[in-house]
């Protein structure tokens, strides 16, 4: 997560620019209870999601972003100028939409990236040469997840697992991607989970993907038979966990960001390798939670 935060004016314009409110019942991804998932749907929406993103990677995770950004305690980046921005939100919280969100993912379409740069996780991987190997397939990157510390449960995330079948069943999406953060700078910490992810899950052929080779930290760290498969999904964190069982796959060396205070492996995640179990459940038309 090393992309330079620019200024927060300027993203905000361009937020109004390129967005115009469309708020609308037909959005709504998916309902559990009080619960809502959706895209936002005006630039105060996305601003109150950096506002939640901020909370979750800097006053609990200890992130340091620029001096601006600490003032106006938001994590923005010049991505959130053009990347859709899935939210949940509880509807049972009084005030405006603004103030009941709880949860969000940040979303980039390949033909979006390729008009405005690139792929954010391009700063860590080396992306380019997997969407080479796959020039018939479309790419979305999954980004910037985070959930208030109340709304840490199997609902929250069951909705934004919506919203991203969703989003990506619209969009004619092939295959997924996106970092995910072990906690702090020192590899060596999570040497069980990360090796359990060396021998068991690494992409391999043309999924492969490698972290850029300046930053890439190895992720082999104790032999298999050292590695006891329960205590290492214990010890992974649960977004990472989640994706596994979605059928995910992981790059072969991780990152550490030490803006963000975190180690990051790339997450794959081809459509056709999610397992039936979960589309069956999500439903083959994203319509398990449809209102």
């Amino acid at each position: 997560m090393s992309v330079d935060i620019i200024n927060r004016d300027a993203v905000a314009e361009a937020s109004h620019a390129s967005r115009a409110p469309a708020p609308k019942e037909s959005d709504v991804f998916g309902r559990i209870g009080n619960l809502e998932t959706r895209l936002a749907r005006t630039p105060s929406e996305i601003d109150a999601a950096q506002a939640v993103r901020y909370r979750v990677f800097v006053e609990e995770m200890q992130a340091q972003l620029p001096a601006e950004a600490m003032r106006r305690k938001r994590d923005v980046d010049a991505y959130d100028a053009f990347c859709d921005h899935l939210l949940v939100l509880d509807r049972s919280i009084e005030g405006d939409s603004e103030d009941q969100i709880v949860g969000t993912y940040r979303l980039l379409r390949q033909d979006v990236a390729m008009a405005n740069g690139g792929f954010y996780s391009a700063s860590e991987f080396v992306i380019d040469e997997l969407l080479a190997r796959h020039p018939d397939k479309r790419f979305m990157e999954l980004g910037r997840s985070c959930v208030l510390p109340d709304y840490r449960t199997k609902r929250i995330v069951e909705l934004l697992w919506q919203g991203n079948w969703a989003y990506a069943l619209k969009h004619g999406m092939s295959a997924m991607f996106g970092c995910a953060s072990f906690p702090g700078v020192h590899p060596e910490s999570h040497a069980l989970a990360l090796s359990f992810l060396h021998h068991n899950v690494v992409a391999k052929d043309e999924w492969a993907v490698n972290a850029l080779p300046h930053l890439a930290r190895d992720m082999d760290l104790m032999p298999a038979e050292a590695v006891n498969p329960k205590r290492a999904l214990m010890a992974l964190p649960p977004l990472i966990k989640g994706y596994l069982r979605l059928g995910a796959m992981v790059g072969s060396t991780a990152v550490v960001d030490k803006a963000f205070n975190t180690t990051d492996v790339l997450i794959v995640l081809p459509i056709s390798s999610i397992s039936d179990r979960y589309l069956n459940y999500y439903g083959a038309d994203a319509g398990r939670f449809a209102s």
